[in-house]
Formats: C-alpha cells, sequence, structure tokens
C-alpha cells in the first residue's frame, strides 16, 4: 500500500498496455464474481479501480440496458487500454480517485472491487467512501482473480496471518466502514468477499 498515487500511477501505467496480455485467463473468473455479486437488472454499479475494464462487460451483462456501469480508475494508461479493447461501450469510463468519488451519497446500488484494497492508502478511509456512494443494503464485491496464497507465491512473499484480506482482518476492517461481510471465498483460483451496506 502507498500513499503516494504518483507511485500508484507509474506502477499501472508502465504495465496497461500489456495487462490483458500477461493475465489472459482471468475472464472467467471475473464473470463469475459478478455473477455471484447479486447485481439485478437496472441497477447502478461502479468497478472501483476498474483497470483495463476487464469486469465491465460482465457487469453491464448483469444490470443490463437500463442499468448503469461506471469504470473509475486513477490511471489514464489502464482507461486507455480500456477503451482500446472496446470496454468503454459497456460503462461510463471515470478518471478519479475512488477514496474521493465525485457522486453524490447513497447513489449506487453496488461496488465491484477487483485487487483495489490492497493499493488504498488507507483501506478503512476507502472503505467508508465506498459506503457513503451506495444505498443501506447495497452490496460491495472484493474480488481477485486468484486467492491470497496463490498470489503470495506469484509475488514471492509468505503469506501471513496480518494479511488485510484474511477473513479475521476482513470482516472487522469492513465493519470498521459500514458494511456487514456477508459471504468470503478464498481459494486457489479466486478470492470473493461479499458485503451489504448497513443502514
Amino acid at each position: 500500500m502507498s500513499e503516494d498515487h504518483t507511485h500508484v500511477r507509474e506502477f499501472f501505467g508502465a504495465r496497461a498496455p500489456d495487462w490483458d496480455r500477461k493475465f489472459p485467463d482471468d475472464g472467467p473468473a471475473f464473470a463469475r464474481a459478478v455473477a455471484e455479486s447479486g447485481l439485478r437488472p437496472g441497477d447502478r454499479v461502479l468497478d472501483a479501480g476498474c483497470g483495463t475494464g476487464r469486469a465491465l462487460p460482465a457487469l453491464r451483462a448483469a444490470v443490463g440496458p437500463s442499468g448503469t456501469v461506471i469504470g473509475a480508475d486513477l490511471t489514464p494508461e489502464m482507461l486507455t487500454a480500456a477503451r482500446d479493447a472496446g470496454r468503454a461501450d459497456a460503462a461510463a469510463l471515470l478518471l478519479t480517485d475512488v477514496t474521493r468519488l465525485p457522486l453524490r451519497e447513497g447513489v449506487l446500488d453496488a461496488v465491484f472491487a477487483a485487487g483495489l484494497i490492497a493499493h488504498l492508502p488507507d483501506p478503512e478511509s476507502g472503505l467508508l467512501e465506498l459506503a457513503r456512494v451506495v444505498r443501506p443494503g447495497g452490496r460491495l464485491a472484493l474480488f481477485h482473480p486468484i486467492g491470497r496464497a496463490a498470489l503470495a507465491a506469484r509475488q514471492g512473499r509468505e503469506l501471513t496471518p496480518e494479511d488485510l484480506r484474511a477473513a479475521a482482518n476482513l470482516g472487522p476492517l469492513l465493519s470498521a466502514a459500514g458494511w456487514e461481510m456477508t459471504s468470503y471465498a478464498d481459494e486457489d483460483d479466486r478470492f470473493l468477499a461479499l458485503a451489504s451496506r448497513r443502514p
């Protein structure tokens, strides 16, 4: 985690053109996570930290033509890659810091966030901001296309009890930010924690 947005932009900006080629098999995992996130036709959903927009077509399919899909990311190159991949047809793309969203309170039904939480400078504040823009009873999906152990192995690090996405850590963190965790899956081929916005 870094409080320096310049570092985040540089890290992802340099990798944006090849991001989808580096992870070519993640599409089904994204589609499955979206299918499990409880979206309904007509819903308003934000893909927070959307990157190259791999979730956007599945989110659009879930909410249908009457729904709203917004893809927000801090890195211009990631949004350019999303447009180049034709994913801007599925969503409105917004260049913004997801910890300071230019959205009204309670305007959304759901937030989908793939790989986001580890990049938030202050995870609790970031989750509070996501809660601010979601209506009571709305949903949050924290997703990664591989589980915690597989990700740690890929990154060449040990999986420790302090890991932010461990159930024992994530549940209280979500609760402090206005969410209630409703399900938790940490498997080799995916990580998916679902939460509901408390009143």
